[in-house]
């Protein structure tokens, strides 16, 4: 991990600006309300997730933080820091009082040697000498104990809010609420790819001649059903008073550490040889990332944004890559929606994006529901994360189409984004993201609901005029029994 570390390094300085924000928990577990004082993971500069003075303050929250998150291999860490930073911090002090005492000397240089004193004078130059020996000794050091106290708090995971579940991966994340009834049909259902073929719509075989496992071509009413959803997502978006944004679709290295943890790049980001770019995930990295290294006026806040972008992702490790279809795939596109706002503004804005992804698939008629992340499977920058399901007839359960997390300040204080209070005082701010929609996965969901017993698909009413008012799908035979459309 060395050269991520030492990019982040470069010119950070590991300078630090203390905040707190004030909350309790209450019986909603998602929201809060006034009560007491806590140090919240807040910092001014540097590629670490939380406050070193809030680890150093607060040694035992910390480790706490990471039994919750079942990482106990970390804890060691929060100890290597502390020790780490206390030498630090001594090797500063001295060449600190170093350079003051060698200043304070050297002048006495100039003194002695008008008064003819020459011999004083060695002296005294012998003595700036052996200070100067000394701070570059210092100086050569203390970039060295940064570096090691950055390699360590890198790794260290943001703390998670109080209402996360505790559990050691996802089959403990919680279900929160359903909406929607979930329906299995007195016809079975069949698999999506097959679907998708019946209206000629899906060819694998070729997208694995062309670019290997992972890809597809969309044909016909499903090509045109996918730009439909993305074009009706867009506008539902804008009706909510979100600002339509086209991002990047590659960004710097730089941004790839501020956005996301180690381990999360090296599962899904594609490198471009030669250059300093990757293609994003999603375009929640090239958004956050437009705000790298700036102040934004209190006034401008909050910053409510939803961007398209195709994403693309190595999914390594991941399970099923491998299986026909376009559940998980190097390539897909998205709605997406991203907030930058004040701390104590963000679980609201929490709340307000994941119901707004929830409104959208029921008003496709899509039923869905909302776990809960627990805490082990809360990557290392998020604060708090739910996902958003929809309802399969085939499989009759629900599966993943969305994610809304709140990664509290973490992506603010690596990428530096503050703050300008009405104070004139600097702060960090908070970042959010959510999916608005995702296809082709999307897609699944969609014709699973709304595949009739004769093999065609309904399109619901707020879709129609994205699909040049059509009603009704009709495939080239029925996916259900194989049959000819007459």
């Amino acid at each position: 991990l060395g050269d991520v570390y030492k990019r982040q390094i470069q010119g950070s300085g590991l300078k630090k600006l203390s905040y707190q924000f004030i909350f309790k928990r209450t019986t909603n577990r998602n929201k809060r309300i006034p009560y007491g004082k806590m140090q919240y993971s807040i910092g001014k500069e540097g590629g670490s997730m939380l406050d070193i003075k809030f680890i150093r303050e607060n040694p035992d929250l910390v480790k706490e933080n990471i039994k919750k998150k079942f990482q106990d291999e970390k804890l060691n860490l929060v100890d290597e820091v502390i020790n780490l930073d206390v030498e630090a911090r001594k090797v500063q002090m001295e060449a600190d009082e170093l350079r003051s005492k060698k200043n304070q000397v050297s002048k006495q240089i100039g003194a002695l040697m008008a008064k003819g004193e020459k011999e004083e004078a060695e002296k005294i130059k012998e003595e700036v000498a052996a200070f100067s020996k000394r701070l570059a000794e210092l100086e050569e050091k203390e970039p060295m104990l940064q570096e090691e106290i950055l390699k360590r708090m890198m790794v260290i995971p943001n703390m998670i809010d109080p209402s996360v579940p505790i559990g050691k991966d996802d089959s403990c994340n919680v279900e929160n609420e359903r909406f929607g009834e979930p329906l299995v049909p007195d016809y079975p259902i069949p698999y999506h790819a097959d679907i998708m073929e019946s209206f000629g719509g899906l060819d694998l075989d070729s997208a694995g001649r062309v670019a290997g496992n992972g890809f597809y071509y969309l044909v016909g009413d499903m090509a045109r059903l996918h730009s439909a959803v993305l074009s009706y997502a867009r506008d539902f978006m804008i009706d909510r008073g979100f600002t339509y944004v086209i991002p990047p679709y590659m960004i710097r290295s730089k941004v790839v550490d501020g956005v996301m943890s180690f381990a999360e790049m090296d599962a899904m980001m594609y490198k471009i040889e030669g250059e300093d770019l990757y293609l994003i995930g999603t375009s929640e990295h090239s958004m956050i990332g437009r705000f790298i290294d700036q102040i934004l006026p209190a006034s401008s806040l909050p910053l409510t944004l939803t961007s398209y972008s195709p994403c693309f992702r190595k999914e390594k490790g991941a399970h099923g890559i491998e299986e026909r279809g376009v559940y998980r795939i190097h390539q897909f596109e998205k709605q997406e929606m991203i907030v930058v706002c004040e701390p104590e503004e963000a679980m609201d804005w929490y709340n307000k994006l994941w119901k707004n992804t929830v409104d959208f698939f029921r008003s496709l008629d899509i039923p869905v529901r909302t776990l809960e992340c627990c805490s082990g499977d809360l990557a290392d920058l998020k604060v708090k994360s739910c996902d958003v399901e929809a309802w399969s007839p085939r499989q009759k359960k629900y599966f993943e189409v969305g994610s809304c997390s709140n990664l509290g300040d973490a992506q603010a204080r690596r990428l530096k984004i503050r703050i300008k209070g009405e104070d004139g005082k600097n702060h960090l701010a908070f970042t959010l993201n959510n999916t608005c929609v995702a296809p082709p996965r999307m897609l699944i969901a969609f014709l699973e609901n709304h595949l009739q017993k004769d093999g065609t698909v309904t399109v619901p009413k707020a879709l129609q005029p994205y699909m040049g008012g059509k009603e009704v799908l009709v495939p080239k035979y029925n996916s259900i029994n194989g049959k000819d459309q007459a």
